[in-house]
Parts: structure tokens; C-alpha cells; sequence
């Protein structure tokens, strides 16, 4: 068990791999006292089906009324990740009253529950945590519209599966965004690991047409990629492709952060390069590469920033992390996650990985998003 019963905020945390009966009620042994008045809940995607029944079991055994959480391909929690077989991470925690409110599952602003949006008028949330269906053609806008009229700072991930992707907010749906918001009673603080390195400078898109890129700073598209790539070329041409990326600076970041894309193909008829995103003349990209080694780089980076804003151990913490990090990354052994550990110390966690990761009010690829409970 991980637990934090500092003064204030309490947090309790637990985990298992099993039948999704064995796998619950070994998670509260660990928890043991299962006080509180919200739980966070990630499954694998093997359970996705057993999610009704999880959360009913958990309502009748444990004394917590509100729940939020989703399904992922993989979870995270303390030290841990599971990949590939049935598992349950389940956070509870105690916070002040009145200083949450659940959102509850919308498709679209025009279904955003008035208690809620009341709340968030009242109380002016400092931070919501998110969950979204990726198969949402509007999510991008929703995203944008819920952090403006609610929280302001979003973070989370979309729902990962390979069949139904459910999301838990008090009920449980899809199709929608969901979660939970929190007034600044509840003291926290995040931060976003990009996972990649830029390999050239930032470019202005001065020519595109039909998806491609034509020309960079002037120049033709494919000719500046090659140009940036020189390096990783000559030192590993085989892999050079899979590792570039495109990255698209963030106006008015003051952490110079970047939304990453791929690279969707080359024209070497007329010199161009598609990227997984609709630019136009005036815009701005870079290349970046993305591989193990910016990937630990970056994230001890960002571990550490937490760690200057912190007075000791978190009292608790959700990991959003990227399908593509995790083992697909960092290797075996739960690495990612032990690296977490290292760094901040032996603290209530768990999470998932995610189709898409929320920081902001933009949706990120590649990246891991921690929250932590101060």
C-alpha cells in the first residue's frame, strides 16, 4: 500500500492484477481504510466490460461516493505499470468539502451540467482532471470550450482500448469528455514531459498546399528536413525516419512547449513533406527526434521542476502517460514509472496510458503529464 494521511488532504492508493473481483479487493487490503469522499479508478482495457460492476462493489464496500477514472491499454501506479492483462489501480482520497466538483460526461458544451457550471462560477477551479473519447470529432473544440468556461488548466489523456473506451464520473458513459474539478483548496501542481529534442531551428511555413508542406523559411520543405536530419542520418540512417517528428511551438509558451505530430510522408516530386496537421504560410514548426534517451532526459528535467515546487513527498498523484512511452520507451521493468519514484519518493499514484494527453487546453502526443497533491 501507498498511503499519505498528512495533515489536510488524505490519499490512499492500491493495485493488482487478476479477476477484476480479486484484483478490487486486493487494492483495498492495501488501501485498508476506506474513508474518503472521491476515488480515482483506472482499468485495463481487459476489464473494460467489468467496469459496472467494479465501481458498484466499490460503492458498497468502501464509504466514497464520487468516482472518476477510465480504461487504458495500460495503467499506471506506484513503482508499477501493467500492459496486457487484467488490472485495477484505485486511488481514494479525503478533501475539504465543496472544494470539487464532478463534471459530468458531455459530448458538447451544450450538455454541460448547470450544477456544474455553477459550481465552477463560484468557486473559480484552479485545475480539472479530464478523460476523453478519442472518437469524439469534436473533442479538440471541447477541450478548448470546458477549459474556458470552467477550470481554465485542464490535464488528463484520452481513453485508450481496444474495444470500448467507458469513462467514470460518478456514472459512467462514452463518447464525451469527463471529469473533475478543483477549487484552490486543494493545492496542486503539474507539469508536462515532451519526451523529444528539436533537431533544427524553428522554421516559418512559407508555401503549402493539398496536406504538404512545400517550402520552409523559403526553401524547399524536404530539402530543410533533410537539412535538419544530417546528424541522425549519418549516424543512424535506418532508424532517422521512425525518430523525426514534427513539433509546432506553442504561442506565448514561456516553457517553449510544442505540440509533436508525425510525419505522414515525403513528395520528392515537388520537394515537400506532409505533416499530421493542417498548416498554412505564416505558421510555425520544427523537427524533433524522438527516442529512450531524450525521453529519460527530458523527464528527469521535469521531475526535478516538480521537485523544486514541492516541501516533501506528494500526498498523492495521477500519471497520464503516452501509449508510445512506457516500455515502448523506457524499456521493461516499469521504468518510466520507477523513475517517477526515484526522483519524488514512495507516494499514492496511479493513472494510465493514453491515446492523447491534456495539458492546458491542448491535446499532446507522445508526452506524460504528472499531477500531483501537495
Amino acid at each position: 500500500m501507498t498511503a499519505s494521511t498528512a495533515p489536510g488532504l488524505i490519499f490512499r492508493a492500491g493495485h493488482a492484477a487478476g479477476r477484476w473481483d480479486e484484483a478490487v479487493e486486493s487494492c483495498l487490503e492495501q488501501i485498508g481504510d476506506t474513508a474518503g469522499n472521491l476515488g480515482f479508478l483506472y482499468v485495463s482495457d481487459a476489464l473494460a466490460d467489468d467496469l459496472p460492476s467494479l465501481l458498484a462493489y466499490l460503492r458498497s464496500e468502501t464509504a466514497v461516493e464520487h468516482w472518476v477514472g477510465t480504461v487504458g491499454m495500460g495503467i499506471c501506479a506506484s513503482r508499477r505499470e501493467y500492459f496486457d492483462e487484467p488490472a485495477v489501480a484505485i486511488m481514494t482520497s479525503t478533501l475539504p468539502q465543496d472544494s470539487f466538483q464532478i463534471l459530468p460526461p458531455l459530448a458538447s458544451m451544450e450538455e454541460i451540467d448547470s450544477e456544474a457550471l455553477h459550481w465552477s462560477v463560484a468557486a473559480r477551479p484552479r485545475l480539472g482532471l479530464v478523460h476523453g473519447d478519442p472518437r469524439n470529432p469534436d473533442l479538440l473544440d471541447l477541450i478548448g470550450d470546458v477549459a474556458e468556461r470552467t477550470a481554465g488548466f485542464l490535464v488528463g489523456g484520452l481513453s485508450s482500448s481496444r474495444g470500448e473506451m467507458p469513462q467514470l464520473a460518478d456514472a459512467i458513459a462514452e463518447g464525451g469528455l469527463s471529469g473533475v474539478l478543483f477549487s484552490d483548496e486543494v493545492d496542486i501542481v503539474t507539469a508536462l514531459s515532451q519526451g523529444c529534442t528539436p533537431i533544427g531551428p524553428v522554421r516559418t511555413v512559407t508555401q503549402a498546399a493539398d496536406g504538404f508542406l512545400l517550402a520552409l523559411d523559403g526553401q524547399p520543405a524536404l530539402d530543410i528536413l533533410r537539412q535538419d536530419m544530417k546528424e541522425l542520418l549519418a549516424r543512424d540512417p535506418a532508424r532517422a525516419a521512425y525518430q523525426v517528428h514534427a513539433a509546432l511551438p506553442i504561442p506565448g509558451s514561456d516553457t517553449g512547449d510544442y505540440l509533436v505530430r508525425n510525419l505522414m510522408g515525403i513528395d520528392p516530386a515537388r520537394n515537400a513533406v506532409a505533416v499530421g496537421a493542417l498548416l498554412d504560410p505564416g505558421d510555425r514548426i520544427m523537427f524533433c527526434r524522438r527516442d529512450p534517451q531524450s525521453a529519460v532526459a527530458d523527464l528527469r528535467r521535469m521531475l526535478g521542476e516538480l521537485r523544486g515546487r514541492l516541501d516533501g513527498p506528494p500526498k498523492g498523484g495521477v500519471y497520464v502517460s503516452c501509449l508510445a512511452r512506457g516500455r515502448n520507451m523506457f524499456g521493461p521493468g516499469s521504468r518510466e514509472l520507477g523513475m517517477i519514484a526515484e526522483e519524488l519518493g514512495d507516494f499514492p499514484l496511479v493513472g494510465f496510458f493514453a491515446n492523447g494527453e491534456i495539458s492546458g487546453n491542448r491535446l499532446y502526443g507522445y508526452t506524460g503529464v504528472l499531477t500531483l497533491f501537495r
